[in-house]
């Protein structure tokens, strides 16, 4: 039996912690806030978006960063056999729209309740409020760590303390802190799942729209490096949305100084057809002023905005409406243009991209290689996926394998 210490007891500490206990080791988790799973309370706003019910093989597309070496976790504690460890914990579960796995009473303490019971019921012990200033290390091997308030001798520690995104429920880049100080590579944290600030010179008017059925890109020296098809928000400062939130997980690696937007308003329709579309509308409103006559076609609130980006006056009327008019305007709605400034910060991001250089870390243990007795696993990796569940998934799998591997 090993002396284990697991530093946080958020999603994949829990669940790091539960599988050493089973193993029959001692376990102790060591949290800084006054209870367990604070983030686990705010995701899915609220409801817990738990994991995918979608094949491990299929499941790599959705990982951004580092894919590969989450193979091996992803397969040994896959979506299905979490979903199937949570059920026999209690935990009823329903599946909605994208394969997204919620709990069926839409409340995440739940989940943190199931998962508490389960680390209570293998013996793990709990001491909240506490915090880890250390993480002690002799000759290679894991010695022991050091709180504010004493020294524990261990013989591993597991370090589950997340990223940097919403600081306010304890992800504070601990992680990263302990890794550097034992000469461990971090790659630069960066926010991902997030909003994106624009220039709103010329969209200011559009806040509080949200459009469906559209497609944004992003262009960087007239090459498209990113495409998302869904839903988008306009905000008061710039865009929001699951296809941003999306696009902000690829976009953080660029200098967005270089990259430019475009959304495509009517992306059903290729530019022929959408020409015919606007002659039917211009047939029904001939005596109209163009501003008047794209109701049918637009939200009212982003006419104007699409005839200024097309250069052309609002007041124009539909019957003498040029036919260079009409193609300027095709353009603009296959690709209304948006400058982006900067993403959201870590406050509102939804994960931490960056984190632990994967290379350091086993991947078939989240055992360091360098040090050992030291395991990393759930965010402080540089690992991230796309929003839909594949975050947290990421978190019970690498927590799993780093418990069961002790």
């Amino acid at each position: 039996m090993k002396k284990v210490v697991v530093i946080g007891a958020g999603a994949s500490g829990l669940m790091a912690a539960y599988a050493a206990a089973k193993n029959g080791h001692d376990v102790t988790v060591i949290e800084k806030n006054e209870k367990a799973g604070k983030k686990i309370y705010i995701t899915g706003k609220g409801r817990c978006n738990i994991t995918n019910d979608i094949l491990p093989d299929e499941f790599f597309a959705n990982v951004v960063n580092n894919a590969k070496f989450l193979y091996g976790c992803i397969h040994t504690f896959s979506p299905q056999k979490l979903m199937e460890f949570l059920e026999k914990g209690g935990l009823s579960l329903k599946t909605e729209r994208g394969g997204r796995v919620f709990p069926l009473s839409d409340k995440a303490s739940d989940v943190t309740a199931c998962l508490m019971d389960y680390c209570k019921n293998a013996g793990v012990k709990f001491c909240f409020n506490e915090n880890v200033e250390k993480i002690e290390v002799n000759q290679g091997t894991l010695s022991g760590i050091i709180t504010q308030n004493r020294k524990i001798l261990t013989d591993c520690v597991v370090v589950a303390t997340g990223g940097k995104s919403y600081p306010g429920t304890g992800s504070t880049g601990d992680g990263y802190r302990f890794a550097e100080l034992l000469g461990l590579k971090v790659i630069p944290p960066r926010p991902a799942l997030c909003g994106i600030n624009c220039d709103m010179s010329h969209i200011s008017s559009l806040q509080g729209l949200a459009l469906k059925n559209v497609r944004i890109s992003a262009v960087k020296d007239n090459k498209e490096i990113a495409s998302f098809f869904g839903e988008m928000l306009f905000t008061h400062f710039g865009i929001s949305g699951p296809t941003v939130l999306s696009l902000s997980s690829i976009l953080n690696k660029f200098d967005l100084r270089q990259i430019r937007l475009y959304i495509d308003l009517k992306p059903a329709l290729d530019k022929e057809t959408l020409d015919k579309r606007i002659l039917r509308d211009f047939q029904k409103f001939h005596e109209k002023e163009i501003q008047n006559a794209l109701v049918e076609l637009l939200p009212k609130s982003l006419i104007l905005p699409v005839l200024n980006s097309a250069g052309i006056p609002a007041n124009i009327r539909v019957s003498s409406f040029s036919r260079a008019n009409r193609e300027k305007l095709v353009n603009v709605l296959k690709a209304f243009k948006i400058i982006p400034v900067s993403l959201r910060d870590f406050s509102e991001c939804i994960v931490t991209a960056g984190g632990v250089d994967v290379k350091e870390i086993n991947p078939k243990t989240m055992e360091c290689k360098k040090i050992s007795g030291l395991y990393f696993t759930g965010e402080v990796l540089d690992v991230d996926a796309f929003t839909g569940g594949y975050n947290l998934q990421i978190a019970f799998s690498t927590g799993y394998v780093a418990g069961s591997s002790i």
